[in-house]
């Protein structure tokens, strides 16, 4: 049971991916059911906590790196249940989280990274970006929001900009959670059969899952055309929630472990501090 691949090699794309041919009810490089699952999370849970708190005490004490985790996915795909499990692990003061929707006027203004760069982590941060630059060469591009003559040069443009970022100190996780139409249609049903989950349907997304094989032709061109090694593209099955909150927090820890940090040596005399405080008054 557990881990019988590393998921980070057993979920990267590799070339000659084809996203058409993923079973994305399948569990890649784990060996074992829910119930086994769920009790990996627990562990890993434990593990992220720790990790996490390290990083956040690197930040706090000058060091430069920082964990940015980028979720992309159809809607329904699970992005808002990954990031409530994989943040509800972890302290919330060494975490940011970003949703990038509708670009703000201020935001249209700009170059379409200004608004990214403004959320990039800080140093000692795990960085969370629900949807991210991607959209400016996936939504952009299906919706015809912008010429292909606009949007075929970012390809590059991303690539460069998240070597900038990693050679800055940033390990990037980059996932894809992908999901079946008839597991999103499940999903927005259900969203319109509960009351208490009707704010979070869009009729929008209806209109999306229309141009579903669109959709997958312009996810299809992303990663083939930005997988690097620098910043390379897991692409996570998503029909099954507890796999897929599973793999982004096996991504999550094995990049944390990357950083291969451990906790500040400080300054301070702590035999003298002790003494000290043992001949407080209070």
């Amino acid at each position: 049971m557990g881990w019988h691949k590393p998921a980070a090699e057993a979920l990267r794309v590799a070339p000659g991916f084809d996203l058409a041919d993923l079973d994305t009810r399948s569990t890649p490089g784990w060996r074992g059911k829910k119930r086994a699952g769920r009790d990996a999370m627990a562990t890993r849970g434990h593990e992220l906590a720790d990790l996490q708190e390290k990083l956040y005490a690197h930040g706090r004490t000058g060091g430069d790196r920082s964990v940015l985790l980028v979720l992309q996915g159809m809607d329904t795909a699970g992005k808002g249940g990954v990031v409530r499990t994989v943040l509800g692990m972890v302290d919330p003061q060494g975490v940011a989280l970003t949703a990038f929707g509708v670009p703000t006027p201020e935001e249209a203004a700009q170059h379409y990274l200004w608004r990214i760069r403004q959320a990039l982590p800080e140093p000692g941060t795990l960085g969370v970006f629900d949807r991210s630059h991607y959209e400016d060469v996936l939504v952009v591009r299906v919706e015809g929001l912008v010429p292909a003559t606009t949007w075929e040069p970012r390809f590059e443009e991303i690539n460069a900009f998240e070597r900038e970022v990693v050679e800055s100190g940033t390990t990037i996780v980059k996932v894809l959670l992908a999901i079946s139409p008839e597991e999103q249609a499940h999903r927005l049903r259900r969203r319109l059969e509960r009351p208490h989950k009707h704010w979070k349907y869009v009729p929008g997304d209806i209109d999306a899952r229309e141009r579903w094989p669109d959709y997958q032709q312009a996810y299809q061109d992303a990663l083939d055309r930005t997988s690097t090694e620098h910043a390379p593209w897991h692409v996570v099955p998503a029909d099954r929630k507890w796999f897929s909150r599973l793999a982004v927090a096996e991504l999550v820890g094995r990049a944390l472990e990357g950083l291969e940090l451990d906790w500040p040596v400080t300054a301070v005399d702590v035999e003298a501090e002790l003494a000290r405080l043992e001949a407080s008054e209070v």
